[in-house]
């Protein structure tokens, strides 16, 4: 063997190597993700939809359909971190170049993790979840033997005239607009260009979802907040809250007991008994919030209230300041600039620091784009509940997290709050190079977001004030005009 030969032999099995260490860390990082997805899932089921009390099959098939959403769940996460992933990764590798540990962290491994989230998406989106949900409502067909395969042959009939319906319906619309559709060889191009066509207008449709939830979370974040943590004495009254609670509780538990002596009906009982437990549970959470230390009370608050303020200000900053690059940079564009290899230079002119401002402000974009889903008043009926969510609303919110989290990293980069170039088949949608389509989308992000903040902060500060005075038992009306509806 000679000496070509032993290099040719030695760089194939150094290639081998490394295939199988990135398969091995793609699978451990899936493996922690599904767990995680797993409790996370765990915490919300109803537990009556896979007792095998009733129905031994209906358990059965409601494990596997909850195993798909966990799948799914999973990859909406790994979406998720796919850009804070990457970015943190080039700044490592800047950090330490030649570290001996920082050999498995490559441009390789990064790009067929972008690969793999995309596949995966896809597979979820088109595939599973569709298949979940008609797996749960299938029986069979009638006079067949009944069994999870009788389900199994259902569900797959029903996906395929689903696909053959979509599919027509691409095929009517891409015959309107082109008249040549109808020879056959445009079934090669039907699959070549109108499927990628069609992909690029779901994208396009999550990331306007993101659009409108976003600016909503980012005012209603405020809000959440203030419900969480302790506020201090002067915005607040927790001793008066206790005390009407107690007050309420007391009455309600009377009631109750007369009711018992006087046999009323047992619909009342119910709704009375509902009503305290509701009451007592209310009454145990401003019992423990006046347990509050002062530091939480008068240090916790404000300085979450200032977070929320200057990550809020950086991410609209961030975001006019890449209106005005639009206009005069073209690299700008989400496909103006080619991909850069990772650890040869900084995606942010504030070096490390600016990378880390970028992670979090993704995330915080997330949390709120999160925050707004939920409090719109569309979604609010999807909002999951302790132990109390039904399988079809578990398969529901799947779905909305992953078209939410698959649309981030094109939503990250289109507003500029990052420069990292879209890796695999993220940066081959067709409506990323229209240049009008991506300037009006931060403008109306921007305006968005300031009229939703004008509102939401206006009021709010007018509420409190009002609170703080005592003026708020007078009839004036000291809540938005718009509040948000309760979950259903």
């Amino acid at each position: 063997m000679g000496p070509a030969e032993h290099d040719a032999l030695a760089a194939r099995e150094q290639l081998f190597h490394q295939r199988v260490r990135e398969s091995l860390i793609c699978t451990l990082l899936f493996i922690s993700l599904y767990l995680l997805c797993h409790f996370i899932i765990t915490h919300f089921k109803k537990h009556t939809d896979f007792a095998e009390v009733h129905n031994d099959e209906d358990a059965a098939v409601n494990r596997i359909a909850l195993a798909l959403c966990t799948f799914t769940l999973a990859v909406s996460l790994g979406a998720v971190l796919l850009l804070p992933f990457s970015i943190i990764s080039n700044e490592v590798l800047l950090c330490f170049p030649h570290s001996y540990y920082m050999r498995w962290l490559n441009g390789s491994l990064i790009h067929g993790l972008w690969n793999l989230v995309f596949l995966f998406s896809n597979l979820s989106l088109i595939f599973l979840m569709p298949f979940a949900y008609f797996f749960t409502e299938s029986e069979g067909f009638a006079g067949s033997k009944k069994g999870i395969m009788a389900r199994v042959y259902e569900t797959s009939v029903v996906l395929l005239l689903l696909a053959l319906l979509v599919l027509g319906m691409v095929w009517v619309a891409s015959a309107l607009v082109d008249r040549h559709v109808a020879s056959r060889e445009s079934l090669h191009a039907l699959w070549q260009c109108h499927l990628p066509y069609l992909y690029s207008c779901l994208s396009l449709l999550g990331v306007l979802l993101l659009l409108l939830c976003t600016p909503l979370g980012l005012s209603t974040m405020f809000t959440v907040t203030g419900k969480l943590l302790v506020k201090p004495q002067l915005l607040e009254d927790l001793d008066e809250q206790l005390n009407c609670t107690r007050f309420e509780e007391a009455s309600v538990s009377r009631r109750i007991s007369a009711g018992r002596a006087s046999c009323w009906l047992s619909l009342d009982m119910a709704l009375l008994q509902k009503q305290l437990l509701a009451l007592r549970s209310k009454r145990h959470t401003l019992e423990l919030r006046c347990r509050a230390s002062p530091w939480q009370r008068n240090v916790g608050y404000p300085l979450a209230m200032l977070g929320l303020l200057v990550l809020t200000g950086i991410s609209v900053l961030v975001v006019c300041f890449h209106v005005l690059e639009l206009l005069l940079d073209e690299a700008a564009m989400p496909q103006g600039t080619q991909a850069t290899a990772l650890g040869q230079v900084s995606f942010s002119m504030l070096g490390s620091f600016g990378a880390a401002l970028q992670v979090i402000l993704i995330f915080y974009l997330m949390l709120c784009s999160v925050v707004g889903f939920y409090s719109s008043p569309l979604f609010t009926c999807l909002l999951p509940r302790h132990q109390d969510t039904p399988l079809p609303k578990i398969i529901g919110n799947c779905v909305s997290l992953l078209v939410l989290s698959s649309a981030l990293p094109v939503f990250s980069r289109t507003l500029g709050i990052t420069r990292f170039d879209l890796l695999g088949h993220f940066g081959r949608f067709n409506w990323l190079g229209n240049f009008y389509l991506i300037f009006l989308y931060n403008v109306a992000f921007a305006t968005l977001t300031a009229l939703c903040l004008t509102r939401e902060v206006t009021w709010a500060m007018r509420a409190e004030l009002l609170r703080a005075l005592g003026l708020h038992k007078l009839p004036l009306p000291v809540t938005p005009s718009w509040p948000l509806r309760q979950p259903c």
